[in-house]
């Protein structure tokens, strides 16, 4: 983690706050690819992840923008109550939805918050001029953030704006703007799950799965709350076999033997925890992995997931 310090805040939308970051040592950051997040670090000692949304290349500063969130458990709402110039802790990027480096066209799909990956994606295809279109949905202008910059003249003609899309009317807009995107175009969403299992059940109707990516905010429910049998896990570099009770988490065990796992959201989310796989079958119950990492069962996300094999072997 790194001590940054908040210079400047700007209300962006109704509970959508952006915070400029300055490293506090005054050195430069390190340039980051498009769609990565970070973990905050708040005042009350929560840490949550944010995405960047400042231009990749600009090392002055990093961006994110955190919407308040009713529920909150002492993250958002912790931020949404801070001032220019305290100080927070955060952790270098990591990345799980990157652009497609095979990808010649790309086509975004935003909700809300969610436009926040979305916009670095935008400021990398306009740098290296590749033909995007952002789609930005929202309940209204006032809960759009970034609105005055996608109007400016380095985002004309690449951003549509649909504001008050009723539930009913989604299948049909979304549709249209697919109709008229190329076919080749690889297709990205992040927003609330509802919203991006939309996109991606419309986007499979012309696209393969692998040119449709996603980033989750929230961990699956469903997933989560399914039942949980034991398993072993084997160490591959010492052969030694480790018990995991059906009441406990993988990485709950491996860190009780001593395996140096970091973890940061312990929901499936960040993907702090993930360990490669070298034999055995995961039963995969996060939302980083992409579909076809969690076919290829080369990976598991050591935090939520399971075993459909009576034994993993792990590198570790």
């Amino acid at each position: 983690m790194m001590k940054v310090r908040i210079e400047r805040i700007v209300e962006e939308a109704q509970d959508i706050r952006s915070f400029r970051l300055v490293r506090c040592d005054g050195q430069p950051f390190d340039t980051y690819e498009p769609g990565a997040h970070v973990d905050v670090t708040g005042p009350t000692g929560v840490t949550r992840q944010y995405s960047l949304c400042s231009p990749p290349d600009d090392r002055s500063a990093y961006l994110v923008a955190v919407k308040k969130e009713g529920a909150s458990r002492g993250g958002s709402s912790a931020l949404h109550d801070v001032q220019e110039g305290a100080e927070l802790d955060i952790g270098a990027p990591r990345n799980l939805f990157r652009l497609a480096a095979e990808a010649r066209e790309h086509v975004l799909f935003a909700a809300g918050i969610g436009v926040t990956p979305l916009l670095s994606m935008a400021y990398r295809l306009n740098a290296k001029g590749e033909p995007y279109r952002l789609h930005y949905f929202a309940r209204s202008a006032e809960h759009a953030a970034f609105v005055e910059l996608l109007a400016s003249e380095a985002f004309a003609g690449k951003v549509e704006l649909h504001y008050g899309v009723e539930p009913a009317d989604l299948d049909r807009v979304l549709g249209e703007c697919l109709e008229r995107a190329p076919k080749q175009a690889h297709v990205y969403t992040c927003g609330p799950a509802p919203f991006m299992n939309k996109v991606v059940e419309i986007a499979a109707r012309s696209r393969p799965e692998d040119a449709i990516h996603l980033e989750h905010f929230q961990a699956d429910p469903a997933a989560n709350s399914a039942p949980a049998g034991s398993f072993e896990v084997e160490l591959a570099s010492s052969g030694v076999v480790l018990h995991v009770p059906a009441d406990s988490t993988l990485v709950d065990v491996l860190q009780a033997h001593g395996c140096d796992i970091d973890t940061e959201c312990r929901e499936g989310i960040c993907g702090t925890c993930i360990v490669e796989v070298l034999e055995g079958e995961p039963e995969h119950r996060d939302n980083c992995l992409s579909n076809k990492e969690k076919a290829a069962n080369k990976q598991i996300c050591a935090c939520v997931s399971r075993a459909k094999s009576a034994r993993l072997v792990l590198d570790l």
